[in-house]
């Protein structure tokens, strides 16, 4: 059962946000400009625009680039259904850039901090139709106005989340005025069912990410790089971080010790990186070409750095072994399902929180392989290529991908159902 009265903390939280009100507008300042957001731009988590017309929105709410990422097809096709607006926050700059880049029929504002005059204000600008929050990041003062003035609220895309374990009352009391809650896996729902809320209002629904287009592989890319690669044995480490460098050029090593000609294919996750990767490369006595420095792949080159942007889905394409990295480091992992898209058999190290569920389901599809630890990534890799494991984790892969994409229909639907009839509760009075 859902607590009676808001919990010791959340009464703590919405007082204290209330008292250190002017200590939390100067800290968000400081952030903000810290992650390059303009001056001008602050004034939106107050809640003060300098010019606004009230209009009814659909509010969806992203914290940051992977949580908005998701939201643009969905968004995108209740736009066109609903013929209503499309308001979309975010606490993040970069995630601000995405919505402006690739969303131009939606608006843009930052998500008010939580204090009293920040929320009011935030709240009195528009007329929701709904407000739909994606895995999380809620504002416990946001989240009980709205409820108050009787919004319906949505988080989609619920996965497993360590502070909701550890305050289990306040998520409980929040998390009852939801009218929908969709979980990315039976184990999130599992346990948000823990915490009293009602099976009517939970569904279990594939990843969002699901819904998201392929990424884009340039033909003329892809088929230089095919007739580049001819019949050298090719894998690809992608999206790595400095966590990842020697266990993937120690990898590299080993599999070079037993086919002599293959090529590693280095993706950075940050191409600026790619200066420091071509040093430790060399230093290790292994032939490199940069991309970004428009080198050539030779017959002598073992290592390519591919530090440049928007052209992962050419080197999925054209690689049939692909290793995720951000998986040995804190950093979480990254989006299995870029490659998963493309005609590879997936590795990825111990550290994938971010996308547990994600690793778990290509796991269990017989898609991806884990590599508890970077010592035993090289031995792997040279197993798979020995094998024709690489084709069946592939084909898995894509087998997956086809069978789980259909999934965009079923949140629309979901949505729209609610906007039609939401559900108004008083489990936070």
């Amino acid at each position: 059962m859902s607590p009676k009265r808001a919990p010791f903390l959340l009464g703590f939280w919405l007082v204290g946000t209330r008292v250190f009100s002017f200590l939390i507008v100067a800290l968000s300042r400081y952030a903000h400009s810290k992650m390059g957001g303009t001056p001008e731009r602050f004034s939106e988590r107050l809640g003060k625009y300098r010019t606004h017309e009230k209009a009814e929105v659909i509010w969806f709410h992203a914290a940051s680039l992977g949580e908005v990422m998701q939201i643009g097809p969905l968004a995108s096709d209740l736009f066109q259904s609903e013929q209503t607006d499309i308001l979309v926050t975010t606490t993040t700059v970069t995630g601000a850039n995405w919505v402006a880049r690739e969303m131009p029929y939606a608006s843009h504002r930052f998500i008010p901090i939580d204090t009293p005059a920040a929320v009011r204000r935030y709240l009195d600008k528009w007329i929701f139709t709904a407000a739909i929050f994606i895995e999380g990041d809620l504002g416990p003062r946001l989240v009980t106005e709205l409820h108050k003035r009787n919004i319906p609220q949505i988080l989609l895309n619920a996965r497993h989340s360590r502070t909701r374990g550890r305050f289990p009352e306040v998520f409980a009391t929040l998390l009852a005025s939801f009218c929908l809650i969709t979980c990315r896996s039976k184990t999130v729902m599992d346990d948000l069912r823990k915490l009293g809320l009602p099976n009517d209002r939970l569904y279990e629904l594939p990843d969002l990410r699901l819904s998201l287009p392929k990424l884009r592989a340039d033909p003329s890319i892809t088929k230089a790089l095919l007739q580049t690669f001819g019949v050298r044995t090719v894998w690809l480490a992608a999206s790595v971080h400095p966590a990842d460098d020697q266990g993937v050029l120690k990898a590299h090593l080993e599999v070079l010790h037993t086919f002599p000609e293959a090529l590693l294919i280095l993706a950075p996750r940050h191409p600026r990186r790619g200066d420091h990767l071509r040093k430790l490369s060399v230093s290790k006595g292994l032939d490199v070409a940069q991309r970004s420095l428009g080198e050539c792949i030779l017959d002598s080159t073992r290592v390519y750095i591919a530090d440049t942007l928007g052209e992962l889905g050419g080197f999925f394409s054209t690689c049939p072994i692909v290793f995720m990295g951000g998986s040995f480091g804190s950093e979480g992992g990254h989006n299995p399902y870029e490659p998963a898209n493309f005609n590879t058999a997936l590795l990825y190290g111990p550290n994938v929180n971010n996308f547990e569920d994600a690793y778990m389901a290509l796991k269990k599809a017989g898609a991806a392989t884990q590599i508890q630890d970077p010592a035993q990534l090289g031995i792997t890799l040279v197993d798979l290529m020995r094998s024709d494991r690489v084709e069946t984790m592939a084909r898995a892969g894509l087998d997956f991908m086809e069978d789980s994409q259909n999934c965009l229909s079923r949140y629309t639907y979901l949505i729209k159902a609610v906007l039609e009839n939401p559900k108004g509760t008083d489990k936070l009075d």
